[in-house]
């Protein structure tokens, strides 16, 4: 039986069909060269390694994003797992696998997650607003289907583009529930759009594997091809200024710190409540996925993308946070009902 990325364990030997979502060729210290590689299935990924690439590599061309059946014995390096590989080949028609079920993927379908999203644009109620957010959905929407929203970081999945948009627009409904005075159509258009020019920053194929960033990608970057969007759109419907200027601040400072792209911190509510719902979003999924693996009660390995953190699963199950047909705390009633 395949043994899933995700419950691979140090010493142990792993045999099967994986996909190389990238494969890079460099020179060790030693002046010996190898392939570094991030091995991959549905259920998460893993740094490989092939020492010997000139005899290894003799019947076969690793491409990023290519599936492959492998075997390899699970590491440890500097506190992460990682896979020395023995034996790989390209899969053969006799293998009968199906690509899609190899790939990292949204837990909802791309068709659903865009569905939502749209119901979202149809409650902006300014009509500038409506008209470049739908352009732009329809203009990007054949990439939108199945983009990662990165190439490594956060919700780096199939759908992943969709997925952390339509959970950051949930999230945005229920803070306008608490600070009614925020700009309701400026920040549901912030949420849709943030990001949306990351499918002109990255290179990426239906599979949502992405290979590369673009020549734009790397000189401009999706903060800036974003702004480039929202202008060119609303000069052509002719929008009000104010409104477009707005929407391009939301863009420009969603990021807080210059070192992270944005020269301008948020100068308007809804721009801070966008930056943070982004954040939020982000901190989740990579927690999430940190402690997928982890026993109760054990710490995960330390995450770069969170200050070298470890996570933390706690024994204890988790309450029950269901909510009874009505609304109200189904554990509450409960309670009220029998006291």
């Amino acid at each position: 039986m395949q043994k899933e990325v995700f419950s691979f364990g140090k010493g142990e030997t792993v045999q099967g069909f994986y996909m190389i979502k990238t494969a890079v060729l460099r020179t060790s210290n030693a002046n010996n060269r190898y392939i570094d590689m991030t091995i991959a299935d549905r259920t998460g990924e893993v740094n490989g390694k092939i020492w010997d690439p000139d005899n290894m590599l003799r019947n076969i061309k690793l491409k990023d994003g290519m599936l492959v059946k492998l075997k390899g014995l699970v590491n440890e390096w500097q506190g992460q797992l990682q896979v020395k590989v023995e034996r790989i080949r390209e899969i053969r028609p006799e293998d009968h696998v199906r690509p899609e079920e190899f790939v990292p993927t949204a837990p909802h379908s791309s068709e659903d997650m865009l569905g939502e999203i749209l119901q979202f644009v149809i409650r902006i109620q300014d009509k500038d607003l409506k008209q470049i957010t739908s352009t732009l959905l329809n203009e990007k929407r054949e990439k939108l289907m199945c983009y990662p929203a990165a190439m490594k970081n956060h919700h780096s999945i199939r759908g992943g583009l969709l997925y952390h948009t339509s959970t950051m627009l949930k999230m945005a409904e229920r803070v306008l529930e608490v600070y009614p005075f925020l700009n309701r159509d400026l920040l549901y258009a912030g949420v849709i759009l943030h990001d949306l020019a990351k499918t002109e920053e990255m290179d990426a194929n239906e599979l949502g594997v992405v290979s590369s960033y673009t020549p734009e990608g790397v000189l401009l970057g999706h903060i800036i091809q974003g702004i480039m969007d929202i202008d060119r759109v609303g000069r052509e419907i002719h929008a009000d200024q104010e409104t477009v200027m707005l929407l391009e601040h939301m863009i420009l400072a969603h990021h807080y710190e210059p070192e992270f792209g944005s020269p301008k911190r948020p100068m308007i509510p809804e721009g801070e409540i966008l930056h943070y719902l982004d954040m939020i979003d982000a901190r989740m999924y990579d927690m999430q996925k940190a402690l997928t693996a982890v026993k109760p009660g054990e710490f995960s390995d330390r995450i770069w993308l969170l200050n070298n953190r470890q996570m933390y699963k706690p024994k204890a199950e988790k309450s029950d946070n269901s909510v009874g047909m009505d609304g109200s705390d189904s554990q509450a009633s409960q309670t009220v009902e029998g006291a």
